[in-house]
C-alpha cells in the first residue's frame, strides 16, 4: 500500500542499500543524495531534493537557506551523510528539522560505512 508510513520507510532503506551496494563508501554526500533521489522517484515515491526548511521564530518566517537533503512522501526527512560516524549533533539537527517541519520521522543515512545497515539511524520527533 503506497503512502503507508512503514512502506515508505522500508522503500527508502531498501533503495539506500542498493545505492550503497553499487557506489560503495567514500564518495561525497551529494552523489548519494542524487542517486537515492533518482531511485526513490523510480519507485513512485513523491520526493523533494534540498527541500527548504524555514524557521518560524515568534511568528516571523526566517528564510536562512536551511534545506533537508530529501523529503519523501510528505512524511520522512532523509539526511544523507558520508562521515566516520553519526554524532549526536547530526541527530539534534535532524530533530530540529522534524520539529520545524512538524514531521515525525527522520532517517540519517551514513553512506561511509562498510555495511549500510550499520549507518542508518532512525530519528523520531515525539510531536
Amino acid at each position: 500500500m503506497p503512502g503507508f508510513f512503514g512502506y515508505d520507510r522500508s522503500v527508502i532503506i531498501r533503495e539506500a542499500i542498493n545505492v550503497h551496494k553499487i557506489l560503495g563508501p567514500g564518495l561525497l554526500e551529494k552523489v548519494y543524495i542524487e542517486a537515492l533521489y533518482h531511485k526513490l522517484l523510480q519507485c513512485g515515491l513523491k520526493v523533494f531534493k534540498e527541500y527548504p526548511c524555514p524557521i518560524i521564530y515568534e511568528e516571523i518566517k526566517i528564510e536562512c537557506g536551511y534545506r533537508v537533503d530529501l523529503f519523501v512522501a510528505d512524511k520522512v526527512i532523509v539526511e544523507a551523510k558520508s562521515i566516520d560516524q553519526i554524532a549526536e549533533i547530526h541527530v539534534a539537527q535532524t530533530l530540529t528539522y522534524l520539529r520545524l517541519s512538524r514531521r515525525k520521522l527522520g532517517l540519517i543515512i551514513n553512506f561511509n560505512v562498510r555495511l549500510l545497515k550499520n549507518g542508518i539511524k532512525r530519528v523520531v520527533n515525539n510531536l
